[in-house]
């Protein structure tokens, strides 16, 4: 275990597994609390059992997309651990869906989590935050698709789009209370969503690729300790695309 986090509380939302988990992994490793949360009970209980560093890991499972649940246990973690410190609003979901083919309930999923919940997240740990001497750090994951659009992800792009720009607008008006507030927004990335889809439809945009490999979840990991840690002391309101410089 390093230090780069000591001290420090961080709650990293769709934690159970891919990016999330990788977040939570590293975060412990560079010695902060971290609270890992799923909507799905129990769903992260396994692979913290036997990390090493689990005396760092805390499930906590509630659904973001449910203010009154944000509400409650946001304050369970405050009142456990006596701070939050940074929160990373990773959880979400995503469809991908023709134009003229979209289905109207998954495009009420995906804002449901990926906008509204990661809107009462903010909400309710900014409040928190905003006690601190030094404030606290908010990382938005957003995807490259929400800066550049993609043929087959009209809603997703839309909603990462708007969590770009929720970003931009919280990091204004949170930084008189110290709290930074930025995005970090993967490229392709290989986790089990991408080993479900098909790779052939998808080498055009892999092969754009500049450092010629899909980002994997530890790389995503990397930008948000960066952008928690207080070698960021002085960065608000970025998005920070971890692609492998990716050609448009």
């Amino acid at each position: 275990m390093r230090d780069l986090l000591t001290g420090k509380v961080c709650i990293v939302t769709g934690s159970a597994r891919g990016i999330g988990k990788e977040i939570a992994i590293l975060f412990a490793e560079e010695g902060a609390q971290v609270v890992v949360n799923g909507a799905r009970e129990g769903s992260a209980d396994g692979w913290i059992s036997e990390s090493p560093n689990k005396e760092h890991l805390d499930a906590v499972y509630f659904d973001i997309t449910d203010p009154e649940a944000v509400r409650k246990n946001v304050m369970a973690i405050k009142k456990k651990y006596g701070h939050i410190d940074v929160l990373v609003n990773n959880a979400g979901v995503e469809f991908n869906e023709l134009i003229g083919m979209i289905s109207r309930s998954n495009m009420e999923k995906a804002f449901n989590v990926n906008v509204y919940g990661t809107i009462e997240m903010l909400q309710a740990v900014s409040r928190i935050m905003s006690r601190n001497e030094n404030g606290g750090s908010i990382i938005n994951i957003s995807s490259m698709v929400g800066l550049r659009g993609n043929a087959g992800q009209l809603v997703y792009s839309a909603t990462k789009g708007a969590v770009i720009a929720l970003t931009k607008s919280a990091a204004k008006e949170l930084a008189p209370k110290k709290i930074r507030v930025n995005s970090v927004a993967p490229g392709l990335t290989q986790t089990v969503m991408m080993e479900q889809a098909d790779i052939d439809k998808l080498q055009g945009r892999i092969n754009n690729i500049c450092m010629g490999r899909l980002a994997q979840p530890r790389d995503i990991a990397g930008g948000c300790l960066l952008l928690a840690s207080d070698y960021a002391s002085y960065i608000s309101g970025q998005v920070l695309p971890v692609d492998g410089c990716t050609i448009i």
